[in-house]
């Protein structure tokens, strides 16, 4: 995870077309209802890392984009899964 200010991702255009890794931590967040604390807990995310990319104060690295994306498209499975390998 390399800090810098907010780039714009290439990526599709799922969820909400998101065009930065800002937008797409909001975006996903936000589709779950939970706070950041909440949010950054149930799915084993670090909160100051979570914070910082909602600020888009840190970039996105590409095994985080695509972990976000598994948990827009199923979150209750994602929530699942981490409470089996616990």
């Amino acid at each position: 995870m390399t800090r810098h200010a907010d780039p714009a991702i290439d990526e599709a255009a799922t969820p909400a077309r998101a065009r930065s890794a800002r937008a797409l931590v909001q975006a996903v967040r936000w589709r779950t209802g939970l706070s950041q604390v909440d949010f950054a807990s149930i799915f084993h995310i670090d909160l100051s890392l979570l914070q910082d990319l909602e600020h888009g104060e840190a970039r996105l690295d590409p095994a985080l984009a695509a972990y976000l994306r598994v948990i827009d498209h199923a979150p209750e499975i994602v929530r699942a899964a981490l409470g089996r390998a616990s």
